[in-house]
C-alpha cells in the first residue's frame, strides 16, 4: 500500500478496479481546510485520463507492471506476432492492442512488453531507432534559413518531418516517443 502523499510520476497503483499510471501529481495546502493531492491519471488499459484528489494519508495498492523484452516478428494481417528469445514462446497481440507503438519498429527489432496479472497491455517500443527513408521531395537550395522541415516516408511506412538537406536513401535516428527526427547517420 502507498500513501497520496509518496505518490510520483510514473508510479502505477489500482483503484476502482482498474490500473492506473500517475501522468502528473500536486500537493495543494490551501490556507483554509486540510492538505490534498490532485491527480491526473491514465487507465493503463483503456488510455483514459482521469484527474482525482486524494487525502494525504489516504492509502491505494501499488500495481506491479512486468515488463519483458519480446522480438518482433512479423505481422499477419490483424495479428502481430512477438517471440520471447530465452524461451522462443511466441505471443500474438490483435492490432487494436498495439495502436500506432510499431510504427517506428522493424521486424526482427527488440520491445518491450507490459503485462499486470499476466494481460499484456502495452507494448514499447525502444526510444531511439535508426530508420532508412524510403520516399521524400528533394530539397531546394537557399530554403535552408529558416530551419525548414520536409515530410519523408521511413521503411516502416510512417511519416517524418525531416530537414531540407535529407534524401532518399539516408539513414536518420529518430525519437519514437515524439517521433521527431534526430540526426542523420
Amino acid at each position: 500500500m502507498i500513501s497520496a502523499g509518496d505518490f510520483r510520476n510514473g508510479m502505477t497503483i489500482e483503484l476502482d478496479n482498474n490500473v492506473y499510471q500517475i501522468i502528473e501529481f500536486q500537493h495543494v495546502k490551501p490556507g483554509k481546510g486540510a492538505a490534498f493531492v490532485r491527480t491526473k491519471l491514465k487507465n493503463i488499459k483503456n488510455g483514459g485520463v482521469v484527474e482525482k484528489t486524494f487525502r494525504p494519508t489516504e492509502k491505494c495498492p501499488q500495481a506491479r507492471i512486468d515488463r519483458s523484452d519480446k522480438q518482433y516478428l512479423y505481422n499477419d494481417g490483424d495479428l502481430y506476432y512477438f517471440m520471447d528469445t530465452e524461451t522462443y514462446d511466441q505471443v500474438a497481440l490483435s492490432a487494436e492492442d498495439i495502436g500506432d507503438a510499431l510504427k517506428f519498429v522493424k521486424e526482427n527489432e527488440m520491445v518491450k512488453m507490459c503485462a499486470h496479472n499476466g494481460s499484456i497491455f502495452a507494448v514499447e517500443p525502444p526510444l531511439f531507432v535508426e530508420l532508412a527513408i524510403t520516399e521524400t521531395e528533394p530539397g531546394f537550395k537557399g530554403d535552408t534559413a529558416t530551419g525548414a522541415t520536409k515530410p519523408a516516408t521511413v521503411e516502416t511506412g510512417a511519416v517524418v518531418q525531416v530537414p531540407l538537406f535529407v534524401e532518399t536513401g539516408d539513414v536518420i535516428k529518430i525519437d519514437t516517443r515524439t517521433g521527431e527526427y534526430l540526426s542523420r547517420v
